[in-house]
């Protein structure tokens, strides 16, 4: 599961790079971090990304990972990923 949740964070901001923008990145870490979304909602916002239970299961134990974190750790991880979107390589090309 540990692989798995590093291999989600890699590819958000790849996804970011790939000439997308990054406001749908924003937004999903914004709701990662949000504990006031649950695992149900969560996997409702991102069900175009989910093609089979077994992507629905990783997306719901992605989340719930987060929903076990302090709100030390969120503001963190949230100060992190803004350093990332600053970052000249999260910009279009």
């Amino acid at each position: 599961m540990k692989l798995l949740t590093v291999l989600l964070l890699v590819a958000l901001p790849l996804y970011c790079s790939a000439g997308s923008g990054c406001q749908q990145l924003e937004n999903i870490v914004a709701k990662t971090l949000d504990p006031d979304i649950s695992v149900d909602d969560f996997k409702n916002y991102l069900k175009e990304y989910i093609d089979n239970e077994r992507s629905s299961e990783a997306v719901g134990e992605f989340k719930q990972c987060f929903l076990k974190q302090s709100d030390e750790t969120l503001k963190n991880f949230g100060e992190m990923m803004q350093i990332i979107y600053d970052s000249p390589w999260c910009k279009p090309f």
